[in-house]
Order: C-alpha cells, then structure tokens, then sequence
C-alpha cells in the first residue's frame, strides 16, 4: 500500500510510520519540521515537509491507499479535524480518476469520548452521546466528529480510539514523569473524595507499539472496515493506587504519592475514570496487545523515558 501518516514525528504518528513500514508498505511521513524530517528520512519514510492543512502534499491523493490523521496540538481541534477532512473529500474528487476505490480515512480520536459513567466498562458499539454531554469536557466536540468522518461519502471513513498511552518517552504517562523528575514526588490530578476523581480508581492504556500495530491492521484492511469505530486497549485495567506506589518505589523518592487538584481542562480529563473493554479489533482483524502492562514493565519504561529526555 501506499500510506500517508499526517503528524508522523509525534508519540503515535512516529511509531505508526515506522509499523507501516516494516510491514513492506510505502509510507509517506507528514511533518512541519525539517529537522524531525531527517529522522523519518533515517527510517525510510518518505518525509513531506509541510503544515497538514496545506496543499503541498495533495501530489500523493491520486496514488494514495490510505492517509491515517494522528495530528495532535492546534491540528487536533474541532475546526482542524473538519476542515482538513473536507479539504481531503474535496481534494479527492478532483485529483482521483473516476471508478478509484475510496482513498481510506483513519481518524486518531480516544477513548476519552466514553466519559465518566460509575465504574461501567464501556466497549467499541457502547452509545456515545453525540452532543458529548457524557464525555469528558476536553473532548465535547469529537462524538460529531467521529461522526462526520464515518458517514462521510467521499472518503472512507474509520476512527480510532486509544486508551492512555505509555512506552517510551511516555505520552500522557510521560507528563507524571516530567513532574517527578523536576519535583521528586510523584503525583497525579484527581478529585480524591469526588465521583469523578481516579482514587482507588483504575487505568485503561495501551502500549505505543500495540497502537502501531492496530494501525498495520487496520490500514491493511481498511477496505472491510469502513464506517467502524475502534477503541483500542489492553485486555485488562490497571490500578491508580499501585501504580503510583510502584512509582514511588522505582524512582527511590520520598512518599506518599499525592493527588493534586486539576489545574485544568487537561488535568481533569486525565483525572476522569474511563473503563473500557474492547473487543472488535481483536475479532474483526485479529488484533492483540504484546507488550507488558504499565505496573509490570514500569521500571524498563521509566528507564527509557528517562534515557529520552538525558
């Protein structure tokens, strides 16, 4: 296949290229930094230099088989998404010959969009409430959204949802990290007597090198599986608490680990318990996580967080 990844320097876009291509496709990597661009150069991926919204790379659209959107940031926002999805859908009626198979669409959306619902588990065809009124506050807009990109009649559409992410330079988990690393203590945003709040509560993750390969799968199927939503996740959660306390151990510093008032629209999502079970990746492309859990592999990922910022 021939396969655009829009975002490809960043935490999921880098290691979602990377899969493609070791997987034997062509992978072309979109990136606004030239020196990030050298990086996706060193691990053949044909970097495209540009911003995601431009048109310097629509070259690609006639020939392409599938352009997965993982941007973050600004790009990530409700009238980024949008736009950029009916840029492409428009693109793409002029620039593909008549009778081309739909050019695929793989939206990054997350899990976030289930919200707080007491402790229940929520799977891929769980109802989402499109007016988001469930979902954390941070992600309100991305159920329509969601939306748009799989009823959309140009483009075909699938979405994405990961859990919070960990591995390597460490994603959302890496932000704990950051913290303990400048203060010495280990913490993390909660509402600790609140319902929303995550004391006692639990993880869903999913490690970055399982999410790549959930992108290998999908995108080589992506024909078959138009119009679905994906969560994607580890087969079982992990506990808050311990997970905190091992962090204390690990990292040799002075406990207890505390929680902290979310500061933020951020901190409060990162504070909101969401539970989920997954299971259509697995049935439906045979899809399964590889890589140890957080609690079992914190030490290894610590260390390599650790070896990514030295």
């Amino acid at each position: 296949m021939k396969v655009l990844v829009l975002g490809a320097s960043g935490f999921i876009g880098f290691s979602a290229a990377q899969a493609l291509s070791r997987a034997g496709h062509v992978v072309y990597g979109q990136t606004r930094s030239p020196e990030k661009a050298k990086r996706l150069a060193a691990e053949e991926i044909h970097p495209i230099t540009c911003s995601a919204n431009s048109t310097d790379w629509h070259h690609l659209i006639p020939t392409l088989d599938v352009i997965i959107n993982t941007l973050g940031g600004e790009a990530s926002y409700p009238d980024s998404v949008r736009g950029l999805l009916n840029s492409v859908a428009e693109a793409v009626k002029t620039l593909r010959p008549p009778g081309s198979p739909k050019l695929s669409w793989i939206y990054t959306s997350g899990t976030w969009v289930h919200g707080f619902n007491g402790g229940e588990l929520n799977s891929d065809t769980t109802p989402v409430d499109l007016s988001g009124s469930h979902s954390v506050e941070l992600v309100k807009w991305r159920p329509a959204c969601e939306q748009e990109v799989i009823k959309n009649e140009v483009l075909n559409g699938i979405v994405v949802r990961p859990s919070l992410l960990y591995g390597r330079s460490g994603s959302i988990i890496g932000l704990m990290f950051d913290r303990l690393k400048k203060t010495g203590k280990v913490t993390w945003p909660g509402k600790p007597k609140s319902g929303v709040g995550l004391q006692g509560g639990r993880l869903s993750l999913i490690h970055q090198d399982d999410l790549a390969d959930f992108y290998v799968r999908a995108a080589e199927k992506a024909p078959l599986i138009g119009g679905l939503i994906f969560d994607v996740s580890n087969d079982v959660t992990e506990s808050l608490d311990y997970f905190l306390q091992r962090m204390v151990d690990i990292a040799g510093v002075q406990g207890p680990y505390e929680y902290t008032e979310p500061q933020n629209v951020f901190e409060l999502a990162i504070s909101t318990e969401v539970l989920v079970k997954p299971y259509l990746a697995r049935s439906v492309l045979g899809w399964q996580p590889k890589k140890l859990g957080l609690i079992d592999g914190l030490e290894l990922y610590w260390k390599a967080y650790l070896a990514s910022v030295e």
